[in-house]
């Protein structure tokens, strides 16, 4: 199975090229499964995908285990409902602290009193990838992300939220629950109740296997934009995020180019304005081109149009990604190199904090907290020099800690 993650700036047409790649792909005999992120909003006639792919052929079957789906066009559609999942999981985690709800007079919420929070739909999406990416049969499935920016904060939480358990909850603090009755006597305090570290090992559970579906080589981006300056600004921004996070990258998918052979003077020099900034992103990424159509797309001809040109956007194999590699210089320099590639990074907007064993990266407006290498945790950082795309991070052996040769 391979995950693609379809995402670019705002108003770039994502939603209808999500559509049309996955209308391809389900041509050639895929089973398919689009993942839709932001459906609520587009609930309705307005609903681009409805537009294109038509009506649902049949009522809703289950695509994975809680996931719900309707086939139209050979394609099947799932809509990530993150109000749902807010309740049920508020729901379940009320029923589990229920104990200590009633030790301090507390009254559970009703379903009928909870709203969205700010980042249910984070949550919501990153449970629907993970079940996506466990779907019986399925071939590909294409998801239909927020923004480009909400989409690589959405595909770090899962690294986040674990270390934040992880510090918060240790596990080895699990390990002497037998001694909490004791030592809540001693200290005159409450012991953290055992289904907190229950319920933070299920979170933990869930976010791995999150985390897992985000990092797999068989999961990558496609990014989609309109050729223009503020596509390019955004665009640049974005791969350098996803290079700070070792995604893979399919490709671009150059949306809505007009004519070039257009005797309007208007529709031409726009064309020549696309084209210069499609070849600028096709030097570093492969430059797919889909035809602007005149209007909204809607209807199996408009559908299509764009799925001939989509079907050069599907992935076919392991997405290329450079790693972050360890390089050994300890006989030539004294030092082990970090090698970080970030195409497109700006020194002026780089910083680097070592914190213990680990290494906080900063590049523009992204930020990884990363751990370090067995290694290089023996080392000390004694510089760092950006060249060629790449940050070369040198680590200098601490005496004290580094094995004697004899």
């Amino acid at each position: 199975m391979h995950i693609l993650l379809v995402t670019g700036p705002g108003g770039a047409g994502r939603t209808t090229v999500a559509a049309a790649a996955a209308a391809a792909a389900a041509r050639t005999g895929q089973r398919v499964l689009l993942l839709r992120a932001d459906a609520a909003a587009l609930a309705g006639p307005a609903d681009p995908v409805r537009a294109l792919l038509g009506e649902p052929a049949a009522g809703p079957v289950e695509a994975a285990p809680g996931l719900a789906a309707e086939t139209a066009a050979g394609v099947l559609t799932a809509r990530v409902d993150s109000g749902a999942e807010f309740r049920a999981e508020l729901a379940a985690l009320q029923e589990r602290g229920s104990a200590l709800l009633g030790m301090v007079g507390s009254r559970p919420l009703g379903a009928e009193e909870l709203t969205d929070l700010p980042g249910a739909e984070q949550f919501a999406l990153l449970r629907a990838l993970r079940r996506a990416a466990s779907a019986p049969g399925t071939d590909l499935v294409v998801a239909d992300m927020p923004p480009l920016p909400q989409t690589l904060a959405v595909l770090a939480l899962p690294a986040q939220l674990r270390r934040y358990l992880a510090r918060l909850l240790p596990a080895e603090r699990q390990a002497a629950r037998a001694l909490r009755p004791v030592l809540a006597q001693l200290a005159g305090v409450p012991m953290p109740a055992q289904w907190l570290y229950e319920t933070a090992a299920r979170w933990d559970g869930e976010l791995a296997a999150a985390q897992q579906a985000v990092e797999a080589d068989t999961t990558s981006l496609l990014l989609v934009a309109e050729p223009g300056p503020a596509a390019d600004a955004a665009l640049r921004s974005g791969l350098l995020g996803a290079s700070l996070m070792e995604l893979g990258v399919t490709g671009i998918a150059a949306n809505r180019m007009v004519p070039q052979d257009s005797p309007d003077p208007w529709l031409a020099g726009l064309a020549a304005e696309q084209e210069r900034y499609a070849a600028r992103w096709a030097a570093r990424t492969p430059v797919t081109a889909l035809p602007h159509l005149g209007r909204t797309p809607r209807g199996p001809q408009d559908l299509d149009r764009l799925a001939a040109a989509a079907a050069r956007l599907l992935p076919h194999g392991p997405a290329a990604r450079r790693p972050w590699t360890v390089e050994d210089r300890l006989a030539e320099d004294g030092v082990l190199v970090w090698a970080v590639p970030l195409p497109g990074a700006d020194k002026r907007d780089l910083d680097l904090v070592r914190r213990g064993d680990e290494l906080i990266v900063a590049a523009g407006p992204h930020r990884r907290i990363v751990p370090l290498p067995a290694a290089l945790r023996r080392c000390t950082v004694s510089g760092a020099a950006l060249a060629g795309g790449e940050l070369r991070i040198r680590f200098t052996p601490d005496p004290a800690l580094w094995p004697r040769t004899p």
